[in-house]
């Protein structure tokens, strides 16, 4: 069964709250975030980007990138832009993005459930994210990064979690630049906290980790490097848990670099081996259903469907859109059979919209881009019960957790 607990959160003074939540430090390059913190000495991506603040063209990965994140954190808290909880808390987290509500619970997960596969995974991790947070983790002292999970909703918990916002007032309540609302409310209440932690104990045999599996392969590693002198926050990272109802999983769409030698006309005529090939034309195409793609190439839009007997029904990998691109796009004809290591593909998550495909493409950056239909919830738990992982970035959850809100420290950051 999962195992939570409190914690003493890292987290902004109320009129600074606003300024120092970031978007997460994976969604922005190194350009994006210098431009999306200019201006704002208080945004957390000094911390989780410190490379903004160290000449242009410093490796992003040196170390005396990790340095200045230890350095920029150790300022924040001595200029009381941050502060450190009296007490173990729970916090409860609520996003609001186009009208659309969700509501997590933020708290400290136990690394021993990760390894015990308590807390359940869906994807391989790719080697070089997962050793940039673990330098990040090991040198700041903090869990800057917030990993999402999921869980089978238990009523109980959420007739908690909805009485609490109703009759408490949130220490956090503001309006992002991109339109999402964030309000966070803290959990304090001994009683509370007690009954909480016994829920999960009692009712949430697994969770799974729907975003976020690199921050969560890091956090156990340090605390494998760290061995005997690894303190006792190591043991747990920093996580926010969602019941299976509130979540919505968005498309995660694919671009590639160049065509393994084919033509445009080439391609399109292997690919009529497994799929109906159906041009579209300039209007860009969002599948809405499972084994349709949109691909664009050449400068048109085109609508692929996966041919009956070509994939596997019966599979639960198999018959992901995904699994199928991969299988019979991807390997068959594009030559990239490890997409986590092949440097000629890229991952575009649906919120960015499809016109950022487009965009790439049409700038010469890539040669071809491919639209996907989402996975859904239980496919994500059907595939994490199984013990199989699907292929890499399957998944895209928005909206996104705010970095910097809270703080999972695993040392004293003065």
């Amino acid at each position: 069964m999962a195992i939570i607990v409190p914690f003493e959160a890292l987290r902004p003074a109320a009129q600074y709250a606003r300024q120092v939540a970031s978007r997460p430090y994976d969604v922005l390059n190194t350009r994006e975030a210098k431009q999306e913190a200019q201006g704002n000495p208080y945004s957390f991506l000094h911390i989780t980007k410190p490379e903004i603040d160290l000449p242009e063209g410093t490796d992003p990965y040196a170390e005396e990138v990790y340095l200045k994140a230890r350095e920029n954190l150790q300022a924040f808290v001595q200029r009381n832009v941050l502060f450190r909880e009296s007490k173990a808390c729970y916090y409860i987290y609520q996003l609001v993005m186009n009208g659309r509500s969700q509501t997590g619970l933020v708290c400290a997960s136990s690394v021993k459930d990760y390894e015990n596969d308590v807390i359940k995974k869906h994807e391989f991790t790719r080697p070089e994210k997962e050793n940039d947070r673990i330098q990040h983790i090991r040198i700041s002292g903090a869990q800057t990064g917030n990993v999402f999970l999921a869980y089978r909703d238990v009523a109980e918990l959420n007739e908690l979690v909805a009485r609490w916002k109703a009759e408490k007032n949130p220490i956090y309540d503001f309006t992002a630049d991109d339109g999402v609302q964030h309000t966070i409310w803290i959990v304090n209440d001994d009683a509370s906290i007690k009954s909480i932690t016994a829920l999960f104990k009692k009712q949430v045999p697994h969770t799974y980790i729907a975003d976020g599996h690199h921050r969560a392969a890091s956090a156990a590693r340090v605390k494998t490097t760290l061995g005997k002198l690894a303190p006792r926050g190591a043991g747990y990272f920093l996580t926010t848990l969602f019941p299976a109802s509130e979540l919505q999983i968005l498309d995660y769409n694919r671009l590639v670099q160049d065509l393994h030698g084919l033509t445009p006309a080439g391609l399109l005529q292997k690919l009529e081996e497994d799929f109906t090939v159906e041009e579209a034309g300039e209007m860009p195409v969002r599948p809405e259903q499972p084994h349709v793609f949109g691909m664009f190439l050449d400068g048109r839009w085109y609508r692929l469907t996966a041919r009956e007997g070509h994939f596997d029904a019966h599979d639960p990998i198999g018959v992901l859109d995904v699994s199928i691109l991969s299988r019979l796009v991807l390997e068959k004809h594009l030559g990239i059979h490890d997409q986590r290591t092949d440097k000629r593909i890229d991952f575009v998550g649906g919120i960015r919209g499809l016109g950022e495909l487009q965009q790439r493409v049409e700038s010469g950056e890539m040669a071809v881009a491919f639209s996907l239909y989402p996975v859904s919830m239980e496919q994500l738990f059907a595939i994490a019960d199984s013990g199989q992982v699907m292929p890499p970035k399957s998944t895209w959850f928005e909206p996104k957790l705010r970095d910097g809100l809270l703080t999972h420290l695993i040392a004293d950051p003065s």
